[in-house]
């Protein structure tokens, strides 16, 4: 019966997750004893052996206890776990996601190094093919030479340039106003006129169609305004230094270079035109030109010398006259193009060809716009044209904003 038991308990440990099985289950099965035949010896012995089956009833109802226990945690750990693992595949998603968009981005920022690199070779090569144009430009002779039409030069104000408020070297700075002459092409039978009063050639402008008495024939005449093509105008800015004068026609001796250099300075240093004898600060001799700049230590020294274009210079016993005239320096400002109507010319067309000589119509003409009845003025300027063809070139008058008839061509 033990040995029974013993093989049975060894077999339901195995199993802790199985529910309670009954005695009878178990293998055990309840005989009822005869009370008469039975001793009371065998009466203990089978309480003994309930006691036991009780015991082994409640180990094992604790064990499958326990085992449910056991089943709920490992259950609850499984769900723990799959949430755990869920988070972890989505994390991982991401950062694949994240990995594939990075390497994107790298594949993008290589292609435009890539780009980069390019453009930034083109450009140094550009580079390098300027820096050889330049170079060559440089080498060459690249002032402009360009005929400029002769042109008055207004004087406008003379200033002193000053440092601070303190005079420098007391030089003189000039401002004188220019504009260049217009050129206008004169055709045959047309004439142009400039009245002294601007109203007569605006007035004249408004009627224009004029009748003009022509060696006793009167013809009509087209009065048109007058318009200039493009001219320039500019300020001159000439700066004369208060320390410094030109020398030139030096004559060339036979002695050094240094010592020519100390006979100029020393004479130029006892004349009585540097206000006693002013101390010479630099003196540049150029023996192969026969010239030298003179600069002074006295700021305005060199107005001494204004109107002294001969100075005696004594060497080797003789006397030379040297040419001494004042260092300047010059600068070309507000260089502007201009394109203006002239207010007081006009432009006549359409004047026919007659037998009197071409003097002869032009005082025709004269006389017909300077009377008043007529509309007209007095005239400052005319020019006609019977034959061929005449430029007229008209300068700016900065002042009045007007222009002039100078000349023809």
């Amino acid at each position: 019966m033990e040995g029974q038991n013993q093989g049975e308990d060894s077999q339901v440990s195995m199993d802790f997750t199985s529910p309670p099985l009954s005695l009878h289950d178990n293998g055990f099965s309840m005989v009822p004893t005869d009370p008469h035949g039975t001793s009371k010896e065998e009466m203990e012995k089978g309480k003994e052996e309930m006691e036991k089956l009780k015991e082994e009833l409640k180990m094992w109802k604790k064990r499958v206890e326990e085992a449910e226990n056991t089943k709920r945690d490992v259950h609850l750990s499984k769900l723990i776990a799959d949430e755990d693992y869920d988070r972890a595949e989505r994390k991982l998603t991401e950062l694949e996601e994240q990995e594939k968009q990075h390497k994107d981005r790298m594949i993008s920022f290589e292609r435009e190094l890539l780009l980069l690199n390019q453009e930034n070779t083109e450009l140094k090569k550009g580079i390098e093919k300027l820096k050889e144009d330049l170079k060559e430009y440089s080498s060459q002779d690249n002032s402009i030479q360009k005929k400029v039409a002769e042109m008055k030069l207004k004087f406008t104000h003379l200033e002193e340039m000053k440092d601070g408020g303190a005079d420098v070297d007391m030089d003189t700075h000039c401002v004188f106003g220019a504009a260049t002459k217009i050129p206008f092409r004169l055709n045959q039978k047309q004439a142009l006129l400039t009245f002294e009063d601007e109203e007569v050639a605006q007035r004249l402008t408004k009627m224009s169609k004029h009748c003009v008495n022509l060696d006793n024939r009167t013809a009509n005449v087209a009065v048109k305004p007058f318009e200039l093509d493009i001219g320039f105008q500019f300020e001159l800015h000439v700066t004369v230094s208060g320390k410094k004068i030109n020398v030139s026609e030096i004559p060339e001796l036979p002695i050094p270079k240094d010592w020519m250099r100390d006979k100029l300075e020393l004479s130029f240093y006892k004349t009585e035109q540097a206000a006693g004898g002013g101390e010479i600060e630099n003196v540049t001799y150029n023996k192969g030109a026969g010239t030298a700049v003179i600069t002074f230590l006295k700021a305005g020294a060199s107005k001494n010398f204004v109107g002294c274009s001969k100075y005696p210079f004594y060497a080797e016993g003789r006397c030379f006259n040297l040419c001494v005239s004042p260092d300047f320096g010059v600068q070309l400002r507000k260089f502007q193009p201009y394109c203006r109507v002239s207010k007081k010319t006009i432009l006549l067309k359409g004047i026919p060809e007659v037998e009197e000589d071409e003097e002869s119509v032009q005082d025709m003409i004269e006389i017909h716009f300077q009377k008043p009845s007529n509309g007209g003025g007095e005239i400052e300027k005319i020019k006609y044209i019977s034959r061929g063809a005449a430029y007229v070139c008209f300068e700016e008058d900065t002042e009045n904003a007007t222009s002039e008839i100078t000349g023809n061509s």
